[in-house]
């Protein structure tokens, strides 16, 4: 849950930041073998990622008074996941890696 003391606004900016993929981008990459292949999948048949990335195509879509508190930690666990991501970046041309098309499933498209 988010704390009262946070501001909404601020979480929103550095989510808008950070998500630089539009829904309907995100949403045309969730249907790829690629964006299904990467991921931890915690038993059943979709990753964690991907279902994040799912989530975050609503959120996109969603009017700010139509966003609730959980809505708000969620884009805070997308937010910490971009940005731990980001600091394991691999070494050479990131193109076709599993480290992009995990970012890609968040939101974030790293050679944007």
């Amino acid at each position: 849950m988010v704390a009262v003391s946070e501001d909404r606004a601020a979480i929103a900016k550095e989510f808008g930041e950070a998500v630089n993929m539009t829904a309907g981008e995100l949403e045309e990459w969730l249907e790829t073998d690629e964006s299904k292949a990467v991921g931890q999948k915690d038993g059943g048949g979709e990753s964690t990622g991907h279902e994040s990335g799912r989530r975050i195509v609503r959120l996109l879509r969603a009017k700010k008074s139509e966003l609730t508190d959980d809505d708000y930690a969620h884009m805070r666990k997308v937010l910490g996941y971009i940005h731990r991501h980001l600091a394991q970046r691999p070494s050479g041309d990131v193109r076709n890696t599993k480290w992009r098309y995990s970012l890609m499933n968040w939101g974030h498209d790293p050679l944007k």
